[in-house]
């Protein structure tokens, strides 16, 4: 996992957008599941989208009207799965997430880590080999956040994806991330393995960010650190 961080009007967003190839860079190639994205026609670059890219925004988005069984299965009916299959999978996804009973359930009637959660299984619908998250915990009270995040990194696990991460919150970053790159003013100002970026910062906005972020004791590496990703992990 990357984690991307940085303050808001960063870039982040804006970055992730471009990895996805929903916005078109100024300058400069993006390469991304063996594609330069950048000059992907539009069809080909829905065409990639569908095929190896999966979202999970801050705000799930998810059809109002529409079941948490139907949100999931409207990305595979796209890929011109029949109905039939799109439902049966799109269940399938739903108890992986921890749905199994709320199938038939509207967003409002579910509550916010329960809506992440459709998110997170229409993401991962078309089993893509890399997911977008776009600050996907910020909206969520601290004990949800933990448990999306323990989700997230359990399905990592076990369907072998790669994740980019968008967040303002180190701790999360921290938790999750093997790589860091910190975004200032549109630009990359710093990047590396986590445990470096987090314990010798080298670029005076990153010293910033980390001194006004709270850290687990002992920082990347200490027992506390350790234990808690192994919460995480569990």
């Amino acid at each position: 996992m990357l984690g991307i961080v940085g303050q808001s009007g960063a870039g982040k967003s804006t970055l992730l957008h471009i990895i996805g190839a929903l916005d078109r860079p100024s300058a400069g190639a993006v390469y991304c599941a063996n594609s330069q994205v950048n000059t992907l026609s539009e069809d080909d670059a829905a065409e990639f989208r569908n095929r190896e890219i999966g979202y999970v925004w801050q705000f799930h988005y998810l059809l109002p009207e529409f079941t948490a069984l139907e949100n999931v299965a409207m990305p595979l009916l796209v890929r011109r799965m029949t109905p039939r299959d799109a439902k049966l999978q799109a269940g399938a996804l739903l108890s992986r997430v921890g749905l199994a009973e709320r199938l038939q359930h509207r967003p409002a009637q579910l509550s916010g880590g329960e809506r992440q959660r459709v998110g997170i299984a229409r993401a991962l619908a078309g089993e893509s080999r890399l997911i977008l998250l776009d600050e996907p915990v910020s909206s969520l009270d601290a004990s949800i956040r933990r448990g999306v995040i323990e989700l997230l990194e359990q399905l990592q696990a076990e369907l072998g994806c790669g994740y980019v991460l968008v967040s303002h919150d180190f701790t999360t970053v921290e938790a999750l991330a093997d790589r860091i790159a910190v975004m200032h003013g549109g630009q990359v100002v710093e990047q590396g393995e986590a445990r470096n970026v987090l314990e010798h910062p080298k670029h005076p906005y990153t010293r910033e960010l980390l001194a006004a972020c709270p850290r687990l004791p002992g920082g990347v590496g200490s027992e506390a650190w350790t234990t808690q990703r192994g919460s995480f992990s569990a």
